[in-house]
């Protein structure tokens, strides 16, 4: 899907959001700064003038079968939420689920995840027992029809598939993760993405991990990650 770029509007959230980012991974830390900034770019999306065209709704669970990105300090803020929020039994079956797909999915390259659908650790019952801590993909992906949803989900081999995309909710969700990101890379901290399932699997089998995330380290051994550019990263600078 094709569509019209409002670039003051994406420059404008790229310059808020990296100057607010800066200054919070300096002051707070760069995990408070993130769970700060999540919060931020909820509201951001919730704001976009076509917000109301979004078909996303409670119980649509498509899209919990997608092969999800993340970054480590996702990782390690979602780990805290789990520990912090959830019941036992809960827990215990979510890192289950994890090992389960970290072991399925481990060694296989990008195409090869995009073809492979698992039903994410999180999804319980039909709903995200982490949806205030959810990763910034799960945050950004959306689409204003059901049908190509379903049809990605049910058919992964199927890669010409093109859900429909709301404009200006694909911008602020986008532009926001790239000023994040961008902030959190000139600071020092490690930027690749993961595999969601894989990297917690080795944070949680490598208790070093976010200590060497916050030392500024590579932060996980046994896992090579990928430099991704961002949606807007040539714009922003």
């Amino acid at each position: 899907m094709e569509i019209s770029l409002d670039v003051p509007f994406v420059l404008g959230v790229l310059a808020e959001e990296h100057s607010r980012s800066q200054e919070e991974i300096r002051d707070v830390g760069v995990v408070r700064a993130y769970e700060n900034s999540r919060q931020r770019h909820d509201a951001r999306i919730s704001a976009a003038p076509d917000i109301g065209t979004l078909a996303c709704r409670a119980g649509c669970t498509w899209c919990c079968h997608f092969s999800v990105d993340v970054r480590a300090v996702e990782v390690f803020s979602i780990l805290d939420f789990v520990e912090r929020s959830l019941p036992p039994e809960e827990k215990a079956r979510i890192y289950s689920e994890v090992r389960a797909n970290s072991a399925a999915l481990r060694g296989m390259d990008d195409m090869q995840r995009m073809r492979r659908n698992v039903k994410c650790p999180f999804l319980n019952s039909g709903r995200c027992s982490i949806y205030e801590a959810r990763p910034q993909t799960c945050r950004n992906y959306h689409a204003t029809a059901v049908a190509g949803c379903q049809q990605s989900c049910e058919d992964p081999d199927n890669l010409e598939i093109d859900p429909e995309f709301a404009p200006y909710v694909f911008q602020a969700g986008g532009a926001h993760v790239d000023a994040f990101t961008r902030a959190l890379r000139e600071a020092g901290y490690d930027t690749n993405v993961y595999e969601m399932n894989c990297a917690l699997d080795t944070a949680l089998s490598e208790p070093d991990a976010r200590k060497r995330f916050e030392q500024k380290q590579p932060p996980f051994e046994k896992l090579a990650g990928d430099d991704v550019p961002g949606e807007f990263e040539d714009l922003g600078e």
